[in-house]
């Protein structure tokens, strides 16, 4: 047994599959892959890693089969995943997974390739296990799928706790205990027992309020960006394929960026915190629906277009439109009576939370900051944003811009 000393959840102790799978390279990996991604602008505290978040979840996991009662080869299963649910994950966490999508086909979670790798599986069939198994436990696939990857499971609730503790924000404290200690199976459902409505609503109202605080920070969105125009540009010069990208780790993939001509400038400005800046923040009745439906073409397209109204290079402007808001927190399932019911259909607080992200979604166009008002303008006229002006920070007009501003 593995005992390890967690800044959550004080000593963890790892046994079984677990223990034998912490030092294969998949999950040592996670070492090198920051948990928010480029939050540590924000908040520097949030230097967390995935390695940590995974230890937690497998320890909130242990917790929840056991007071569960579920022992034997089916809670090894869950274990194990539990562990290597986050194997997938390319550099910085989510902030490139759409770009990398759009090459593989492939989201974080689909690490199928990675669990039936020699160390991996080899560390697997020792304990008498299926690597494709685990891979759809991974995957929230199966009943006990949904302890790993579901409305109600233990990732959500160890990211939240720990993503409060290291950015120091207090909005993602749940009593995570009280809510593994209450979770069933229904029919085949994982549910909160009786009279955990409240516990079911403090899930959704620490997501709500993480958010816009800390996951959807404006520099945070920023950064993302910046970085995902690094790794199409990465690509695209054939400095690296997207799979060798999806399996690397955060420090080379800085050094890519930092070794190629095109993206140089990019890895400078986030290795000073000299970021782009907002040229539009936009609320999303200012939106017209066809941006708020454009694929990544489109988005690229419309760039352009602001690029041309506003006379500077198409590569400069950064056009960021986040998802329209959901919240799959609703429909958790809890107890009512003797009733399964979604938690969408018992809360009154969920309508008003719904409400709540409609108000924080923004939609972001970035761009240098001694163009952004200009950009901003263009952008406005050009889209057809329903907005009276732009939001910009310390503006100095002047000659065009270039790429080397990128």
């Amino acid at each position: 047994m593995a005992t390890i000393k967690d800044s959550v959840h004080d000593h963890i102790e790892v046994t079984g599959v677990a223990e034998d799978l912490l030092d294969t390279p998949p999950v040592q990996r996670l070492r090198r892959i920051s948990q928010l991604g480029t939050v540590g602008l924000v908040y520097p505290s949030a230097n967390h890693t995935r390695f940590e978040h995974s230890l937690g979840v497998y320890h909130l996991a242990d917790r929840a089969l056991s007071h569960l009662s579920i022992t034997g080869t089916q809670a090894e299963r869950v274990r194990a995943a539990a562990l290597l649910h986050d194997v997938g994950h390319a550099p910085y966490s989510h902030n490139i997974e759409e770009v990398l999508h759009r090459y593989t086909g492939k989201y974080h979670d689909e690490v199928t390739d990675l669990v039936s790798g020699r160390a991996v599986a080899q560390v697997l069939e020792e304990h008498h296990l299926e690597p494709d198994r685990i891979a759809a436990l991974i995957a929230g696939e199966g009943e006990f799928g949904q302890l790993v990857s579901g409305e109600l499971d233990v990732d959500r609730m160890d990211y939240l706790v720990r993503d409060a503790h290291h950015t120091g924000v207090p909005y993602g404290t749940i009593d995570y205990g009280r809510l593994v200690r209450e979770l069933r199976f229904v029919d085949g459902e994982l549910v909160l027992d009786e009279g955990n409505v409240q516990s079911a609503e403090s899930l959704l109202l620490a997501r709500a309020l993480m958010n816009p605080t800390v996951y959807q920070h404006h520099v945070a969105r920023i950064s993302k960006a910046m970085l995902r125009r690094g790794a199409e540009r990465v690509i695209k010069a054939g400095k690296a394929d997207p799979e060798t990208v999806r399996r690397m780790d955060d420090y080379a993939f800085h050094q890519t960026l930092r070794n190629c001509v095109l993206t140089e400038g990019i890895a400078r400005r986030l290795d000073e915190r000299d970021l782009l800046k907002r040229a539009v923040w936009a609320e999303l009745d200012a939106v017209p629906g066809e941006i708020l439906d454009a694929d990544h073409g489109d988005c690229r397209e419309m760039e352009s277009a602001v690029a041309d109204e506003a006379d500077v290079d198409p590569d400069v402007v950064l056009l960021d439109v986040p998802p329209e808001p959901e919240m799959t927190e609703s429909t958790s399932r809890v107890l009512v009576n003797g009733e399964v019911r979604a938690l969408g259909e018992q809360s009154t607080l969920v309508s008003a939370l719904r409400r709540a992200q409609r108000d924080q979604w923004r939609l972001g166009i970035y761009a240098p900051d001694r163009v952004a008002e200009r950009v901003g303008n263009a952008a406005v006229r050009t889209l057809g944003l329903d907005i009276e002006g732009t939001l910009v920070r310390d503006v100095r007009t002047g000659a065009n811009t270039t790429l080397d501003d990128l």
